[in-house]
């Protein structure tokens, strides 16, 4: 197995963020069934409210100030950090992959404009049985090449679009949408109009089919009517089971800079690093 084949068949099963996210899963874990649903007009038809949506769609705002925490997480992988947009750094944390499995990635993402570094811990039997990626679990931040970097989902980070799970392209998308308590809304997305978010990926959109224009989902704000949490519920695809993908956002105007790691713990990413993650 190559170093390219293996992010071929890992990145396909992945699932987050800020890039090394997708909502893939071949996981056998099934929808969750306690999400409440819209409710119906007497059609049939899920009863829409436009003020409803409004409040969904403003409660994104917050998030574009570049200033959170935030979580996703779903079928065997979450990502986890802050973004501080007045010091135009980031840090991100992802784990895809359980112990267990032929091949668990731990990412640990720093990002100071203009520069980037990322921490890998490879686990599993393919991380001491695929050529090259030896040279890749170092236990030290490996710096980036902007360069090679740049649009890349998986391992670059865009400071014109600071939300990594882009929660404002997904409440966008939203065809149906119900107030049902004090911040807590429940309805459906059209998924093929928030392919630009980051929780979401192309391929799993186009194996939804129909289905990908009616994607429920749960959210809930705060009493400043910020978004703090999103779930999508994700319908099963062929062989795939459905899956829930969660996004919360907390402590907003509170995150910090991220700390550019120590010079002598920093080597240049060699070239299977990039491979990987193609």
């Amino acid at each position: 197995m190559t170093i390219r084949r293996l992010s071929a068949g890992l990145m396909a099963a992945a699932l987050l963020t800020p890039g090394v996210a997708a909502c893939t899963t071949s996981g056998d874990t099934a929808p969750a069934t306690g999400a409440a649903t819209p409710s119906a007009t007497g059609s049939g038809a899920p009863a829409a409210d436009s003020e409803a949506k409004q409040a969904l769609l403003d409660s994104t705002k917050e998030i574009s100030n570049g200033n959170f925490r935030f979580t996703m997480s779903g079928v065997g992988s979450v990502a986890e950090g802050q973004v501080h947009q007045p010091s135009q750094s980031a840090e991100i944390r992802v784990r895809l992959g359980e112990p267990t499995d032929d091949l668990a990635i731990s990412l640990d993402l720093i990002h100071a404009k203009p520069d980037s570094w990322v921490k890998v811990d490879l686990k599993g039997s393919a991380a001491t049985s695929v050529p090259g990626l030896d040279r890749l679990n170092l236990g030290k931040f490996q710096h980036l090449d902007q360069n090679r970097i740049q649009g890349d989902r998986n391992l670059g980070f865009d400071f014109d679009k600071v939300d990594p799970a882009g929660s404002a392209a997904l409440t966008q998308a939203v065809t149906e949408v119900q107030r049902t308590g004090d911040g807590n809304f429940t309805g459906t997305i059209d998924a093929s109009k928030a392919a630009e978010a980051g929780s979401l990926d192309q391929g799993v959109i186009t194996a939804l089919g129909p289905e990908a224009s009616a994607v429920p989902f749960t959210a809930t704000t705060d009493a400043q009517g910020r978004l703090t949490e999103l779930v999508l519920r994700m319908p099963p695809t062929g062989a795939a089971a459905g899956q829930e993908i969660k996004m919360t956002y907390s402590d907003y105007g509170s995150a910090t800079a991220a700390q550019k790691p120590p010079a002598d713990q920093v080597v240049e990413a060699p070239p299977e690093l990039y491979n990987l993650f193609r």
